[in-house]
């Protein structure tokens, strides 16, 4: 495994870190929102670009996938696909491919990630029109075959204020999440974010607030428990 993938994916190389206990935290919070109407497939977007949107998503899948779940991670951020580079990956097929050839409908190009549990559908073929392709009756399609094979399908998305497509992805999926970057969303980002996606009925799950800086205290907690392992 890289070393720029390991700094990626903390909840694999540092699993007992307070970052690392952030997501478990952010996962039971997950299932405890969704005790009345489970949660299938859910989308990860933020307001703005470069907020840490594909970082957040994909440690939260390996933390969900190491509670034992089935999970997969499908880059519909068809504008810059990164999950393939966290997780040295290829790009085809993928998605997009799925979205085209009725063969994979049955039998998805997944791709192992090295985490149990949890596979990468990555983006394929970039399409001159994302927006279109989310919106089309064949992606409902996609995410039904999709979970035939995983209990969870999570989804990267681009930002919400700069294109439609994570809006419209979310009026197919049970969830939304948004991502807010500490010190660098702006406040009326993320208010036209909600907003836009409140306008097209999305379930808003909550928000995670990542780049926040911990407390020297927690930091000790946490190493004093590993030195005394």
């Amino acid at each position: 495994m890289s070393e720029d993938r390991l700094s990626t994916l903390v909840t694999v190389s540092n699993p007992r870190s307070p970052i690392s206990e952030a997501y478990r935290t952010l996962r039971t919070n997950l299932e405890f929102s969704s005790l009345d109407k489970p949660i299938r497939s859910m989308v990860v977007t933020s307001a703005s670009p470069e907020e840490g949107k594909s970082t957040t998503l994909a440690n939260l899948a390996v933390v969900i996938a190491q509670a034992g779940k089935k999970v997969i991670l499908v880059d519909c951020d068809l504008r810059r696909p990164s999950l393939h580079q966290i997780f040295d990956a290829r790009t085809t097929p993928g998605f997009t491919d799925m979205m085209r050839d009725d063969a994979l409908m049955s039998k998805p190009p997944l791709q192992e990630t090295g985490v149990p549990n949890l596979w990468l559908l990555p983006s394929g073929t970039i399409p001159p029109n994302p927006a279109e392709l989310l919106a089309s009756r064949r992606m409902s399609d996609v995410i039904a075959a999709l979970q035939q094979h995983a209990e969870m399908i999570l989804f990267d998305a681009p930002p919400v204020i700069a294109v439609t497509d994570a809006a419209v992805l979310s009026t197919k999926v049970d969830a939304v999440l948004l991502v807010i970057s500490a010190g660098k969303t702006k406040r009326d980002h993320a208010k036209k974010a909600k907003a836009l996606l409140e306008k097209v009925n999305a379930r808003l799950i909550g928000a995670v607030l990542n780049n926040v800086k911990g407390e020297t205290s927690l930091y000790q907690y946490y190493a004093s428990g590993e030195k005394t392992k």
